[in-house]
């Protein structure tokens, strides 16, 4: 199963906890000890940034896929390093990435280094709510890089899980994978917390890999037998067919789905039960348009119950979808009342047409 970690940031001490974990998280991905190093940079730089711009927040740790998988390379692993604060925003984030920019008595090259150092780099900042910034490291070369590659989606996706209380493992696990022309995006929910929980819930991602083609209702009953042997889980497949512009989903127990067409948000329904326990017999699979101003967000029940889509779910397409999705965890949580479970959001946005990463 794989490790998650959040590493408050409210004093310097902290620093060096996150630079620790970045380096396990970088080593259990199995990178190179020079990407092991740009994962430990990274991290101190944001650490750092924390404490300097926003009297603190927290760090966020997880192995994850590309954000736009291609055939088979969703297991590349990468470090997702994710710096959530809840303090004065930026006024300009494209100033701020430059070197020399500094609001502190310091050099000024934190979020320029990040930016160079990273796979992936996203920013959001709103003045008076906070700021998120996001970095993958993994491989800088492709270890196989043979061959032709599989053309680029038109949409991408990406997350954030949080363990509950700072735990080691999250019981929520999420994944996306393409085949052909069609990609899936799960989330899943095992029962409870701790390492049972997350057997359930990474049993699920385990076995949509190994059936991706599946339609969500057919995936939902072949994970009710691929989980009989654990605690079971709450789970929401969504699955787009590229060509057609159709998105179909499939859902059982409290793992909330939400479709954002132009300005009008949709909730996609799922059904009672729990995968690999009590699966209902009928599983309706509903079915909308997919258009380039749609957004699709699944998420555990660790938000609040009266979570509505915010200002991060009305963000623009070049956002990077984990960055979103780190910013409807802050939006709906706050530094004296932070997420009350495991949490997991996973978001699937169009690519941008101009290709803004």
């Amino acid at each position: 199963m794989p490790r998650v970690w959040e590493v408050p940031v409210h004093d310097s001490t902290r620093v060096r906890d996150v630079r620790v974990a970045a380096a396990a998280a970088a080593r259990h991905a199995g990178l190179a000890e020079d990407r092991v190093a740009a994962a430990e940079l990274v991290t101190t730089e944001l650490a750092t940034n924390l404490l300097k711009h926003a009297g603190g927040g927290r760090i966020l740790l997880d192995l994850v896929g590309p954000s736009a998988p291609a055939y088979g390379d969703e297991r590349d692993a990468l470090v997702q390093i994710v710096a959530v604060d809840h303090g004065p925003g930026m006024p300009d984030t494209t100033v701020a990435l430059r070197d020399g920019y500094s609001t502190t008595a310091t050099l000024g090259a934190g979020l320029g280094t990040c930016l160079r150092t990273a796979d992936d780099f996203g920013l959001h900042s709103a003045p008076g709510r906070g700021t998120i910034v996001m970095a993958r490291i993994g491989f800088r070369t492709h270890p196989d890089t043979t061959g032709p590659r599989p053309a680029p989606l038109p949409v991408r996706a990406g997350g954030v899980n949080i363990p509950l209380a700072g735990g080691e493992f999250s019981g929520d696990a999420w994944v996306c994978v393409r085949t052909a022309d069609r990609v899936t995006l799960l989330l899943a929910d095992g029962l409870g917390h701790g390492p049972l929980a997350a057997r359930a819930s990474c049993a699920a991602v385990e076995e949509l890999r190994q059936v991706p083609h599946l339609p969500p209702a057919d995936l939902l009953r072949r994970l009710d037998s691929a989980l009989r042997g654990t605690r079971g889980a709450a789970v929401s497949v969504a699955q787009l067919d590229i060509d057609a512009g159709k998105l179909s989903f499939a859902g059982v127990g409290n793992v909330g789905a939400r479709l954002r067409r132009g300005d009008t948000w949709q909730g996609l329904v799922s059904r009672p039960g729990i995968v690999g326990a009590h699966l209902p017999t009928h599983l309706p699979q509903q079915q909308a348009d997919w258009t380039d101003d749609c957004l699709l967000i699944l998420h555990s029940d660790g938000l609040p119950s009266r979570w509505t889509p915010g200002p991060a779910a009305d963000a623009p397409a070049s956002l990077d979808p984990a960055v979103i999705a780190a910013t409807i965890v802050r939006d709906a949580s706050s530094p004296a009342r932070p997420v009350r479970d495991d949490t997991a959001v996973a978001v699937l946005s169009p690519w941008p047409p101009d290709g803004t990463p």
